[in-house]
């Protein structure tokens, strides 16, 4: 049954070979990537990645997600236009913290807390409000403390009384 089956296929691909269908295929004369290279079990998730440009954060579990979200917030609502469109942001990240605390998944467990929006909001505001600061390169740069001498240290002054 299996002889039968394997000879079938191998007459339809040498059928197709006759008729001109392996021809001008995608990376005919090319090395085959990645030959050489140790042997990584991961090689198709990374390349699959790498296929899609999807960020390596969607390989990490909920938590760490959530956790590494969090810690981006300030970067992300730098650009954000409005306090309304900040808070949006803000819930929304609150919301999916809230619904992983309530069932959390099986990964590692990590402390995450929902973000405070009024802090956020805060910075936020102090950063909009503060004006851009830039230096040109005559503008001398000016020490606020003038250097001060290197401290010596408690041996030295000790083998200085002894000697």
């Amino acid at each position: 049954m299996t002889e039968a089956w394997e000879a079938s296929v191998e007459a339809k691909i040498q059928d197709a070979v006759q008729r001109g269908e392996f021809d001008d295929l995608p990376g005919m004369g090319k090395p085959i990537p990645g030959r050489g290279a140790p042997y990584d079990e991961a090689w198709w998730i990374k390349s699959f990645l790498e296929r899609e440009a999807l960020p390596s954060d969607l390989l990490l579990p909920t938590s760490l997600q959530l956790r590494r979200r969090v810690e981006q917030v300030p970067d992300e609502v730098r650009d954000l236009p409005t306090e309304q469109s900040v808070r949006d942001f803000v819930g929304q990240l609150n919301t999916q913290i809230v619904a992983w605390l309530r069932f959390p998944d099986d990964g590692p467990r990590v402390a995450v807390r929902p973000v405070n929006t009024e802090d956020v909001i805060r910075r936020w505001r102090a950063e909009r409000d503060r004006p851009e600061v830039t230096a040109t390169a005559t503008e001398p740069v000016t020490a606020v403390h003038p250097p001060r001498r290197p401290r010596r240290g408690w041996w030295q002054r000790w083998r200085r009384r002894r000697g």
